[in-house]
């Protein structure tokens, strides 16, 4: 072994620039990784530390026991308590303080007549605690509000609504209320309790805006007096409760705050990176593979002088993986210090471009390095093992022979073992998606896709190759039917080049696929469903915003100009035991101003006690026209309801409809998501439209867009998404580019010789530049064809999928314009890749060239 690891050692010290893109594709790999990780360690110390210290003073939260929780939620509705319950509280021994506090919506409009937030992070407004122990934030300037329509803002609010202390502006409760700014409070020490926005009111103005009764709070917060610890406190408070109120210790409120944030998005925001990460690490596999392959057949005689001389297979495998070691060891440790880096240009980056992110102080676990560390090294020495086991097994006899020809690309048996997989793949994608809608049978048959694409690389490039390269030998004469040659020489090489790039841009098809499909279904779902000619909404994209005053949709529907306006307000319940989302309308105006499909009964009819249902949920249910079904409310009501009604489309109506006298008893803060409005026959489209801006501007100035600008708005996130996708994708492309000059360098080391003879016979330098370039763009022209089509074909089993999954039904759509960009990307990034290659090239000398061996 000792033996192995000299021969190692001397031959890395000999040709170091081998290994160079093998350790740039570990390092980049593992940084990635290792950032990713050091990051979600980062925020959730953050958030556990901002949590704490804002919640420090609190040692009990008194609350409504039980939660109604819909699908896709992570936290359910509680229903309130009653804010004089505090008064009792405070007369339990060892309580020091109670106050309630009440929760609700709250959106502000910034100097500039725009509202502040409401893209994700919530904005809250509450009730001012007057006791500074109890009260998460802290007043850093001016007082606590202390007359109606005096209110106190978060610093970073008020710094992103550009206002100051003394302003006047518009909070929406949803209805739009009048404030003057008196006070800016921190959070935790920091502006703000990450991107969400907060508004403290007084508790009159609180309760009069925020809540459908007055004298209901969201909860008591309770501070223990001396020598009270947080469990005994609370043993203390359980037995004073009435029914169906409880009271749990402050640190586990902080606990439930961070496992929210936790499980809304740092999961979502980590596992997103981490998927990328892996997109990287397996792009590098192929590059690393490539590399070590190349370096393996290039040493042939070497290694069968070394069996000559009496090496063992063994040693000859060993040294192989010693240097891969070697590479993986060096380049995953500086891919350590790279990721913690990249952690702390994360976390500077984000909050300057509006992600919601607390600052803190980074922290390095030991999982978070060592796990990059030995994926690292796993990663590459798994990458060379089989160039490694190849390079033992070389006959002492291949000494005596001139060059290997590589055949094993486009073997009989590989053909027929891609064909299969292929077949494989189709067969259970086509299963899990059509036949039997199955999520792990399409996932399965996406991976197997992936795997016959790389096993029929090989087989596929020759011809490839010669369709893709055709027409260089007219564009470019002599020039372009060398660089096709080459790319031909070996199919293996060549496809085991172009993989790492397929990957890449396979990812990047099916996000973009994707995307448009989610355009597309979106621009469907509107276009089918919604009959308005405008739409009035609030710009949010997860969960924000205020909402829009249920009085709204009153005063567009007295407007001359205006046939039908509904507004459609949102309420929850449960039904059969399972938290459902309510659509809380007119239903006789929902149904002229969207189409719900066929009607089974009637909408005219719902009244205090009706309800209507879409056909998938009755069909789950087992409910019909005339059936009852129980609803069980937050406040803890439980009302039969008869189905009045069955219709059957339900994107934009929603799965439940009620009447807004029926939801009145049940309401906490009423508001509306979305308001659609009809125009009367003969008003013109931009009259309409002036008109009803003119009215809804009244009400704290909300978006009103015509059916096209909605639907466009509406899908405005995915853009954003999509931008991320390209900018973390971009790594992955990168490290395919440095694998393709790699490959191209290592080839041009073994093509000296021959490369000096072509400048012999004449070529010029310009020529051979050329010569490589062309090559290194036929190899980028297979791995982007291929990548194309095969995310392509992911994008379609992802959307199919996800229709089968869902009750909406998802539309596939293609966007040429931008796969084309793709392809060009591609391209381009072949060009890229061979410009140095070809500069090397064009600088060998030819004489020496000629006498290489």
């Amino acid at each position: 072994m000792n033996a192995s690891v000299r021969l190692s050692v001397s031959s890395l010290r000999a040709h170091q620039r081998r290994f160079a893109g093998t350790f740039l594709a570990v390092f980049l790999g593992v940084a990635f990784l290792a950032g990713t990780l050091v990051m979600g360690d980062t925020l959730r110390a953050s958030f556990d530390s901002m949590f704490g210290s804002a919640t420090s003073g609190t040692d009990a939260v008194v609350r409504s026991a039980g939660a109604i929780t819909t699908p896709g939620e992570s936290q359910g509705v509680r229903r309130p308590v009653d804010a004089d319950l505090s008064e009792t509280v405070a007369q339990v021994p060892g309580v020091a303080a109670a106050e309630p506090s009440i929760e609700g919506a709250g959106q502000l409009l910034g100097a500039n007549g725009d509202p502040i937030g409401g893209q994700g992070p919530p904005t809250v407004a509450g009730n001012w605690i007057s006791d500074p122990e109890l009260n998460p934030y802290e007043l850093a300037e001016g007082r606590a509000p202390e007359r109606s329509g005096e209110v106190v803002v978060n610093r970073g609010t008020a710094e992103l609504g550009g206002l100051k202390i003394g302003d006047t502006t518009t909070l929406r409760t949803p209805d739009p209320v009048e404030v003057r700014i008196v006070g800016l409070a921190t959070f935790g020490g920091a502006d703000g309790m990450a991107q969400v926005t907060f508004t403290g009111m007084t508790r009159a103005d609180a309760e009069k805006y925020l809540t459908a009764r007055p004298g209901e709070a969201a909860s008591i917060l309770v501070r223990a007096g001396p020598g009270v610890g947080e469990r005994e406190l609370v043993e203390r408070l359980t037995p004073v409760l009435p029914k169906g109120v409880e009271a749990i210790t402050g640190q586990e409120s902080a606990q439930e705050n961070t496992d929210m944030i936790s499980s809304q998005f740092l999961s979502i925001f980590t596992t997103f990176l981490l998927v990328f990460s892996g997109v990287a690490l397996l792009v590098a596999t192929f590059s690393i593979h490539n590399t070590f392959a190349i370096v393996v057949a290039q040493r042939t005689r070497e290694n069968a002088l070394l069996r000559a001389l009496g090496a063992s297979r063994r040693q000859v495998t060993a040294s192989t993986l010693v240097e891969a070691g070697a590479v993986a060891v060096t380049a995953s440790a500086a891919g350590l210090a790279g990721g913690i880096g990249i952690a702390a240009g994360l976390q500077a980056l984000f909050p300057a471009i509006g992600f919601p992110f607390p600052e803190g102080d980074l922290v390095i676990s030991g999982l978070s390095m060592l796990l990059p560390l030995a994926v690292g090294i796993v990663v590459c020495l798994g990458s060379a093992l089989l160039p490694a086991v190849r390079a033992g097994r070389t006959a002492p006899l291949a000494a005596l022979r001139e060059t290997a020809v590589d055949s094993s690309g486009a073997s009989r048996a590989r053909a027929v073992t891609g064909a299969a997989l292929a077949a494989l793949a189709l067969a259970l994608t086509l299963t899990g998606v059509l036949v039997s809608p199955s999520v792990w049978l399409a996932g399965g048959g996406a991976v197997l896709a992936l795997v016959s694409f790389v096993v029929l690389g090989p087989v596929a490039s020759s011809t490839a190759v010669r369709f893709l390269g055709g027409p260089l030998d007219r564009l470019r004469g002599v020039t372009g039917g060398l660089a096709r040659r080459n790319a031909l020489r070996s199919p293996k090489r060549t496809a085991a080049t172009a993989s790492a790039l397929m990957i890449g841009v396979a990812v990047v098809s099916l996000f973009t696929v994707f995307g448009a499909s989610l355009k597309a279904t979106m621009d469907q779902t509107v276009s089918r469903s919604f009959a308005g000619d405008v739409a009035i909404s609030t710009p949010s994209l997860g969960g924000g915003g205020s909402g829009l005053s249920p009085a709204l949709a009153e005063a567009i529907g007295r407007l001359p100009e205006v046939d039908t306006a509904v507004g459609l307000g949102s309420g929850v319940a449960e039904v059969a035991g399972q938290g459902r989302a309510l659509t809380v309308t007119d239903p006789v105006a929902l149904g002229r101003t969207f189409d719900l499909g066929q009607v089974r009964g009637s909408l005219d009819a719902l009244g205090t006690d009706g309800i209507a249902i879409t056909e998938n949920e009755a069909d789950q249910q087992g409910l019909a026209t005339g059936d009852k079904v129980r609803l069980a409310f937050t406040d803890g009501a439980t009302e039969t309801f008869t189905v009045r009604a069955v219709y059957g489309q339900s994107e934009l109506a929603g799965d439940y409809v009620i009447t807004r006298a029926a939801w009145a008893p049940h309401r906490i803060q009423d508001s509306d998501r979305l308001v659609a409005v009809t125009f009367r026959d003969g008003v013109g489209a931009d009259a309409g439209k002036a008109a009803v801006e003119r009215a809804a501007a009244r009400y704290g100035n909300p978006d009103v867009q015509t059916r096209d600008e909605y639907a466009q708005s509406s899908a405005g996130g995915i853009d954003m998404m999509l931008t991320l996708v390209y900018a973390l994708l971009a790594l992955a492309v990168l490290i395919a580019l440095l694998g393709i000059a790699n490959t191209l360098t290592l080839a041009i080391h073994e093509r000296t010789r021959e490369l000096g003879l072509l400048r012999a016979v004449g070529q010029t330098r310009p020529q051979l530049r050329a010569m490589v370039r062309w090559e290194s763009v036929l190899v980028a022209a297979f791995g982007t064809a291929g990548g194309l089509g095969l995310g392509a074909f992911l994008g379609w089993v992802l959307v199919t999928a996800s229709d089968g999954a869902s009750d909406s039904a998802f539309a596939f759509a293609v966007p040429p314009l931008q796969l084309a960009v793709v392809a060009l990307v591609g391209l381009a990034a072949g060009a890229l890749a061979g410009l140095r290659p070809a500069r090397r090239a064009a600088r060998l000398d030819v004489l020496r060239a000629i006498a290489t061996e």
